[in-house]
């Protein structure tokens, strides 16, 4: 089973998901990210080509907001026929800011729960692809339509399955958030926060299947009372789990490693057991990764021997994958193997082990070069680059 991690380090909130052999998430607190907020936003420019528009949030920030992708905005206040320059608006911003790019801001607002997210403004009801009971899901459907209406959807996540009383009674609570909001929405200035997003901590808290987290531990204060009043509100089953560390003499990062971790997850070469090893190389707009024998040379058969290197990377690289939060396209060059049963093999192995992460990661095929190529959805930014402000004050120091 595994411990969440929750504590501060150079002065963010680091959350690490460790198991009993090795730390399986990494994450920083995003200082000042808006990422999850909705907002009241103020339409800046229409960029008529585009057909999108830079629309004001409040403290000088401009996001980008797609007409294309958000059909029907949800106004503010008084507005045209049409979306016009100074109409207010409710956002979500969808997509934090990246580099040079502002944030990406949404009609289609998302709340989060534990067994579903409710999706206003897309009226479509979805279920978790790891769901396979045809049955359960169609029996379920025409409750969820007369609970929704015609103005929200909903998509059904795997922890759900079996707790169908659970499900409907949280999708009422998210339904009540985003009614709460629209109702406040007519009554606030441009730029005002109308929903704070949850703390990265709390969403991995959610995202967690049942059972499968042994404790949850934190040092600070503050954070333990945040976990408390949500376990007491909406999984009073685990508050069990919570615990309060407190060791003058052993910091809690210290304690399960955890800078030695964010350092070996920075590292370009990963070795493996057998003597082999990884490269893993992140650039714009892909992740290559390539795997090597090393020091492994094995008493077996040659055949035998890259067989068993590929295997053992194949299960590193989902490892590195989910420790590096790395997303977008993948490309992984294994060493050659000449029988194609072993070539199946090795995507057999890659499949099975993409199912184990949270974050949906698709093995596509093996191209006739030999490489395999994989995509893992987006959800946060990777882990190099949640460490750049600290990289860059650690600069300024020196």
């Amino acid at each position: 089973m595994n411990k969440l991690i929750i504590t501060r380090w150079k002065g963010r909130t680091l959350t690490a998901l460790a198991a009993p052999d090795r730390v399986l998430e990494l994450g920083l607190s995003e200082e000042g990210s808006v990422l999850g907020n909705i907002y009241i936003g103020r339409v800046k420019k229409i960029i008529t080509n585009l057909n999108s528009a830079f629309v004001d949030f409040g403290d000088g920030r401009t996001g980008y907001y797609s007409m294309t992708d958000n059909p029907h905005p949800i106004y503010a206040g008084a507005h045209g026929c049409r979306l016009c320059e100074g109409d207010p608006l409710v956002v979500q911003v969808a997509r934090d800011a990246v580099r040079t790019k502002d944030p990406v801001l949404s009609a289609n607002l998302t709340f989060a729960g534990k067994y579903a997210v409710l999706t206003a403004g897309r009226r479509t009801i979805g279920f978790s692809a790891k769901i396979n009971d045809k049955t359960w899901k169609e029996s379920l459907r025409p409750q969820l339509e007369e609970l929704l209406g015609e103005q929200s959807g909903v998509i059904v996540r795997t922890e759900a399955y079996r707790h169908e009383e659970a499900l409907l009674r949280e999708i009422a609570a998210l339904l009540d958030e985003y009614r709460d909001v629209l109702a406040r929405a007519p009554y606030r200035t441009a730029g005002s926060l109308l929903y704070q997003a949850e703390p990265e901590y709390l969403k991995i808290l959610k995202s967690s299947p049942s059972g499968t987290l042994e404790a949850v531990i934190t040092d600070d204060a503050d954070i333990y009372e945040q976990v408390a009043r949500y376990l007491r509100k909406y999984q009073a089953q685990d508050i069990g789990l919570l615990r309060f560390y407190q060791d003058p003499l052993i910091g809690l990062p210290a304690l399960y490693r955890l800078e030695t971790a964010i350092q070996q997850a920075r590292q370009k070469r990963v070795w493996l057991k057998s003597g082999g090893y990884l490269v893993i190389e992140t650039t714009e707009a892909m992740v290559v990764i390539d795997v090597n024998t090393g020091k492994y040379t094995g008493k077996k058969e040659p055949e035998a021997t890259l067989r068993m290197t590929n295997l053992e990377a194949a299960e590193e690289i989902c490892h590195q994958l989910r420790l590096r939060n790395l997303s977008g396209i993948i490309i992984v060059d294994f060493i050659d193997m000449k029988e194609e049963a072993d070539r199946e093999l090795l995507l057999e192995r890659l499949r099975t082990l993409a199912t184990a992460d949270p974050v949906r990661l698709t093995v596509v095929e093996m191209t006739k070069l030999g490489l395999v190529e994989m995509t893992r959805k987006k959800v946060r930014k990777p882990l190099w680059e949640q460490l750049l402000p600290i990289d860059s004050q650690k600069g300024m120091e020196t």
